[in-house]
């Protein structure tokens, strides 16, 4: 780095990447904010790399983590999130394989269970299509909820 002003924005940068994890388009839309463009943006997400203040695939595997655990996100969802942000197809299948698939059934099972107790007063019929529905809005697989609503349905 060559310039005083482009070291100053480094500093900002790295702080902003030692908050929490980011990606490269973030870093890229920070350093636009900072009217950092071109081959200046590119040497500063260059030395990033090179200091570990970016790491995609740590990104995209924290991010599959958290929205599974926090969110209890859906592994489609996921998917669809971790691309929109530009990852490469190495890093978000690196993120999705930290969701162990033991605690992904059960979280499944856990959501079923206490949406059929919010609607209870439902035929089962329609509490059905509701779970569904709502299973895939949190972005699990349509083949997946399926198989585990008539396990459920099985047992009541």
């Amino acid at each position: 780095m060559i310039s005083n002003y482009l070291k100053q924005i480094f500093i900002k940068v790295s702080k902003y990447c030692a908050y929490q994890e980011r990606t490269q388009q973030e870093v890229r839309t920070k350093l636009r904010e900072y009217q950092c463009y071109g081959d200046d943006a590119e040497e500063i997400i260059v030395e990033l790399i090179q200091e570990n203040f970016i790491n995609e695939e740590r990104f995209a595997k924290s991010f599959a983590r958290g929205r599974f655990r926090l969110k209890n996100w859906g592994k489609t969802k996921i998917k669809y999130e971790l691309q929109q942000r530009g990852l490469s197809k190495y890093c978000v299948n690196s993120g999705l394989a930290e969701i162990e698939q033991d605690e992904y059934e059960q979280t499944i099972k856990k959501l079923i269970e206490k949406k059929q107790e919010e609607l209870k007063e439902e035929t089962p019929f329609v509490q059905k299509g509701k779970i569904n529905n709502y299973l895939m809005q949190k972005g699990y697989e349509p083949n997946i909820i399926s198989e585990f609503i008539k396990e459920f349905f099985k047992n009541i």
